[in-house]
């Protein structure tokens, strides 16, 4: 299949990706009464990917929030984090960035799912979400002047290369998001390359027993971020592990991901969002 011929190839997972089960006990399942809440096709430069679109059932122009998935692809939390967002009053949309390169919700193997996503372009990601705005805006009563992100894990670092890209965006919040690494053609930059010119204020949520995720790479990115005049902020939690938000899994921490959430609306209405 070529780039021209491409339309969606894959829907959206309808329960949890199946290399994350057993789903854990704490899960959180946020009630769409009031929202309009479910899949959507956003065109793209070479036809359309799905997503999970949240908001609330009346009123306009709603602030947006484009919400990055992890690898485990815009799955069942996912989607829960977008209606969350929308009981706030925001649009949230969840584009599933990976519907080029396959289907991660079917695939029980987190190395099956590693082979999927590191074919995914920056690049790619970065024109899908560009087109989701554009989306928001026409067909869900999105105000492009009210332009937030926050992903997860993959996502985290999505999130701050899309702060770089997007001067539009108003706040962005990362969590966990990996900040260095090898370039190549597809992963040309990582967040530490991009924080010193950063203009859009990221607020970073790590985890201090993040064992994909040195400390030492969080104080580069730190220190990058001084040179910057985005007024950027990270903080870290002692105790917690990665994906310390995946209320789904064994990782998750509940006082530090509702101090995260917390946070993270406190940095969005701190910026006007």
């Amino acid at each position: 299949m070529t780039r021209r011929e491409f339309i969606a190839t894959t829907t959206l997972a309808t329960g949890f990706t199946l290399a994350v089960q057993p789903i854990a006990e704490s899960i959180i399942a946020t009630d769409p009464t009031g929202l309009i809440a479910g899949a959507v096709n956003i065109p793209v430069k070479d036809g359309e990917i799905p997503a999970y679109r949240a908001q609330p059932a009346t009123g306009k122009n709603f602030p947006i929030v484009l919400v990055i998935q992890e690898i485990f692809g815009v799955h069942q939390h996912i989607q829960d984090v977008c209606r969350r967002f929308a009981k706030l009053g925001y649009v949230a949309i969840a584009p599933e960035l990976f519907a080029r390169q396959g289907d991660v919700s079917q695939l029980d193997s987190i190395d099956e799912i590693r082979q999927v996503v590191a074919k995914v372009p920056d690049a790619q990601v970065l024109s899908d979400l560009d087109a989701t705005i554009n989306w928001a805006v026409k067909s869900s009563n999105g105000n492009s002047d009210k332009l937030a992100i926050t992903g997860f894990c993959w996502g985290g670092r999505i999130t701050w290369l899309y702060s770089a890209h997007n001067p539009q965006v108003k706040a962005g919040v990362a969590w966990y998001g990996r900040l260095v690494g090898n370039t190549s053609e597809l992963t040309p930059k990582h967040p530490v390359d991009v924080a010193s010119k950063l203009k859009v204020p990221v607020l970073g949520l790590y985890g201090g027993q993040d064992t994909g995720i040195p400390l030492d790479t969080v104080e580069q990115m730190r220190e990058q971020l001084k040179a910057s005049r985005s007024q950027s902020e990270i903080l870290v939690y002692p105790d917690a592990p990665h994906a310390f938000f995946a209320d789904y899994r064994p990782s998750y921490r509940e006082v530090d991901a509702k101090d995260g959430w917390k946070r993270l609306q406190a940095w969005f209405k701190q910026h006007g969002v």
